[in-house]
């Protein structure tokens, strides 16, 4: 069993935090990664810093323009993998970005990177499934996951393709649009999952929009997983250099209001 499937087969939905690596610098992220772990992370998600990250709003926009001002290279985040691998065996790391930094080198050099790094999972945001051989095929053969990214305008007509190449887990974009800024009905993403539940056995963790241990909860009551990004990202933006403080707290936080939600579902 991978470190991503016995993430998502604890007692409870899995807690899925993302941060942007390299923010505020690259020799501070491994604290912070560090705090998300102590805090009760089940998953890391390690965003790769983009020039233009169409899929973000204004906090991790801002999370990409520090950690490049900082002069953060993808070589950078290997590094951080690497020994975030070491300190952490158990923990699975995701790399989460866009399609350039993953293949601008081919991506049989990235694949072998993110396996020697003891990278679980890969999330492109912007290469499609109809584009799956430009990266697909390297990172199975190099054995990390390709996790998919299915939204509120993912049809019957569509998802076949969207599950064909997935694995580790399929990330619910649960509204339709950038990070940060909105957050879907509890409803509507419990109608969601239970569709995209009756086309495949994968885990599905719910993102976009939830910030607080309220949201947290709600979505942990209907979803595999939950997954908190620009909230995290927006503290580290708060704090810099002494982020790791308030990011395990605010972590642990989601953490009890997740298994809160899971006890009274179970009760």
């Amino acid at each position: 069993m991978t470190r991503l499937a016995r993430a998502f087969a604890k007692p409870h939905p899995a807690l899925v935090t993302f941060v942007t690596g390299g923010d505020p610098s690259p020799a501070e992220t491994g604290a912070i990664l560090d705090a998300l772990v102590e805090g009760g992370a089940d998953v890391i998600e390690l965003g790769m810093p983009f020039t233009d990250p169409m899929a973000d709003g204004p906090a991790i926009q801002l999370a990409n323009i520090r950690s490049l001002s900082a002069g953060t290279k993808t070589k950078d985040l290997f590094a951080v993998a690497t020994a975030f691998r070491a300190r952490h065996p158990d923990i699975p790391l995701v790399l989460m970005g866009y399609a350039n930094p993953m293949t601008c080198r081919g991506p049989d050099w990235f694949a072998d990177a993110c396996k020697k790094a003891g990278v679980d999972g890969v999330i492109c945001v912007d290469l499609p499934p109809e584009e799956d051989a430009d990266l697909g095929p390297a990172l199975r053969a190099a054995g990390v996951d390709f996790i998919r990214l299915a939204t509120p305008t993912t049809d019957a007509a569509r998802l076949p393709s969207v599950l064909k190449s997935a694995s580790g887990f399929l990330y619910y974009v649960s509204v339709a649009g950038i990070t940060g800024l909105q957050q879907a009905a509890t409803a509507s993403v419990a109608e969601a999952v239970a569709r995209l539940k009756k086309s495949t056995d994968l885990p599905i963790a719910v993102g976009f929009g939830i910030r607080t241990p309220e949201q947290a909860a709600a979505i942990a009551a209907v979803a595999d997983g939950v997954v908190v990004g620009s909230a995290l990202v927006e503290l580290i933006g708060q704090h810099g250099p002494n982020a790791a403080g308030p990011v395990r707290d605010y972590v642990a936080s989601l953490r009890a209001a997740v298994d809160g939600a899971q006890k009274e579902k179970s009760a």
